[in-house]
Parts: C-alpha cells; sequence; structure tokens
C-alpha cells in the first residue's frame, strides 16, 4: 500500500454551504498536492475548480440535488447535465428520500436510471448518495438492488449533511457506519462501488472501511488522514 493508493481513494469534499471561493481555491490546490482522486464541489465551483486542477490527475465530482434530493427528476437531469458540461466528470445525486421512505420504488427507479443515463452518455461515473442516516435496512438493501440492475458505478453512504433530530432536540448524524457499509457491500453488484461518506475524520477509518470493499470516501480530513499515512511510514 502506498500513500498514492490512498489518496486515490478520497473525494475531497468542499461542500460545506458556507465555503467562499477562496476557501475553495485552497481546498483545489491541497487536492493537487495531495494527487486524490477528485474535488467534490457545488456545480457553480466547477470553473474554478477546473482552473487549479488543469494539467493534474485530480478530476472534478459535482453534487446534483444536494444534500436533499428533493428536486424533481428533470431538474437532477439538468444539473447532472450541466455539470458535465461545466468539466465535472463524476456526479454525486442524491436519492428522493421521501420517495424511499414511501416505496415509491417506481419512481425511485425511474429518477436513477433518468440520471445514469445521462452522466453515463457523457462519459461519466454516477454515485447514488442513499443518506442511511434516515433509512432502514430494507431500504438500503432496495436501493443497492435499484442501483445494481441501472449499472451506477457508486453507492454512497450518505452527505454528511443528513442531520436527524434526537430525542433531546438536538441533530447529529452517524454517517458511514461498519453496518451500514457491509450491508451496502453486501446486497450491491460486485460491479457497482461503495463510496463512504460521513465521519471518515482519520486513516484508521479509511482503513476500516476499506477493509469492508470500500473503494472510496469523501472526506474533509484528507490533509490529516494522508499526513498520518506518512507518520505511519507509508509514502
Amino acid at each position: 500500500m502506498q500513500l498514492s493508493d490512498l489518496a486515490k481513494m478520497i473525494d475531497h469534499s468542499l461542500l460545506h454551504p458556507t465555503m467562499t471561493d477562496a476557501q475553495v481555491r485552497a481546498g483545489c490546490e491541497l487536492a493537487r498536492n495531495y494527487g486524490v482522486a477528485t474535488v467534490c464541489v457545488k456545480p457553480y465551483s466547477i470553473p474554478l475548480a477546473r482552473e487549479v486542477l488543469e494539467g493534474s490527475s485530480v478530476a472534478i465530482c459535482a453534487v446534483a440535488a444536494f444534500p436533499h434530493g428533493n428536486s424533481t427528476t428533470r431538474l437532477k437531469v439538468l444539473e447532472a447535465e450541466e455539470a458535465m458540461a461545466a468539466g465535472a466528470t463524476e456526479i454525486d445525486v442524491v436519492a428522493n428520500i421521501g420517495k424511499v421512505l414511501g416505496a415509491d420504488w417506481d419512481y425511485v427507479s425511474q429518477e436513477i436510471r433518468a440520471v445514469n443515463e445521462v452522466v453515463v452518455g457523457r462519459g461519466g461515473l454516477l454515485k447514488v448518495i442513499f443518506e442511511n442516516d434516515y433509512l432502514e435496512d430494507s431500504h438500503i438493501i432496495e436501493l443497492c438492488r435499484i442501483c445494481s440492475r441501472h449499472k451506477v458505478a457508486f453507492v454512497k453512504t450518505s452527505t454528511g449533511y443528513g442531520f436527524v433530530r434526537q430525542k433531546d432536540g438536538t441533530y447529529s448524524y452517524k454517517g458511514a457506519t461498519v453496518p451500514h457499509v457491509r450491508l451496502m457491500r453486501e446486497c450491491a453488484d460486485p460491479a457497482v462501488q461503495v463510496k463512504a461518506a460521513g465521519g471518515i475524520r482519520t486513516l484508521d477509518d479509511l482503513l476500516r472501511v476499506r477493509d469492508l470493499g470500500v473503494t472510496r470516501i469523501g472526506a474533509t480530513a484528507t490533509e490529516a488522514i494522508l499526513e498520518e499515512a506518512r507518520r505511519r511510514g507509508i509514502c
């Protein structure tokens, strides 16, 4: 295992709603320095990311219907089309969580198919975000079946922003838990990769999900993870 192998597992996340252009630029420069897989940005940041990453091996991933998945199917397709036209090669789209919870599987399936077709048709990769904190295992299993049937590139655990109200009135989320990651890897077709996002903050977190079959993570703690790898002698 080399440092470059770990770096290419990381989508460096630049998605916080308060991020300024200066912060996005700095994040893209960090991603370029470490040679990660992609920077994951909001659609309007794609031109800035292209500028910073030009000539590097770091690709651009854009989100669609982020973080709640509530856009119409037509708007999700349009957002994916526009993002790819602007320079993204990977799209992370949020499933319609209400439709999933209501078991409207025809709607969910048709929407995932429509977005995947437009992304694949333009030579890109689609990742479908489930937002597992809101779901039961049965929902996750059916989403894996649908994504497998439509041959999406990745199934993904979380947005990192799926906060659930607790009994004491506070909001929190678990993100990429071991049971959910294991379930997704078991239920998705072997050709469908798994992306873990939400709470992956340390090298041990990355290695733990890697051992479960995860091939990509979403992280804001990219520098901390890779510097810890260096300190442990991974180069």
